[in-house]
């Protein structure tokens, strides 16, 4: 009897860590880590200008009364081009958004730009990533609600999609 419980033990716990590598990728929200400073306020950072004419992101901006979304996005993120167009639209609809490109380069953003439409009232370049560590961003793109005080409200992570974009414009009414 106990030679047949050892033989069947190995393809018995097999199947349990399969399931269970199934069931954590099939829900991986889970998994994700949010800012820590999502309730408090932004930590004090400034950009590099990406455009000419356009003023890059500061810290300084968000404490003027008037809550906007922070996107952190990079040119070379295939997400970040996939959710280009849903900002493009929140724009149009009246979302004031600014943005701060990381680990990036100015000519490939002058072209991503180009290519997918500036959603962004500011927009800056955050080479070395400090702004995006700074504020607890894992990863690109992650787009932050802040209100009129610099308080950071809510942290999206992943691409903006048309659900989103819906759940953001609500989150920035209510904090006005």
């Amino acid at each position: 009897m106990k030679r047949g419980l050892i033989v069947w033990l190995p393809l018995a716990l097999g199947l349990a860590l399969m399931a269970g590598l199934y069931l954590g990728l099939r829900k991986p929200e889970g998994h994700v880590i949010a800012s820590r400073l999502v309730g408090q306020t932004l930590p004090e950072f400034t950009t590099r200008p990406v455009l000419p004419g356009q003023p890059p992101s500061a810290s300084a901006d968000f404490r003027d009364g008037r809550p906007r979304l922070l996107n952190i996005f990079a040119s070379w993120c295939v997400p970040c081009r996939d959710e280009a167009e849903m900002l493009v639209r929140l724009k149009a609809q009246g979302v004031e958004i600014d943005g701060i490109a990381v680990h990036d380069d100015v000519d490939a953003l002058t072209t991503f730009v180009a290519a997918n439409g500036n959603p962004y009232r500011h927009l800056g370049i955050d080479e070395a990533g400090r702004a995006q560590m700074a504020f607890g961003s894992s990863g690109v793109p992650e787009t932050f609600v802040i209100d009129g005080r610099g308080r950071i409200l809510y942290q999206h992570i992943g691409a903006v999609t048309e659900d989103d974009g819906r759940k953001l414009i609500a989150m920035l009414e209510h904090a006005r």
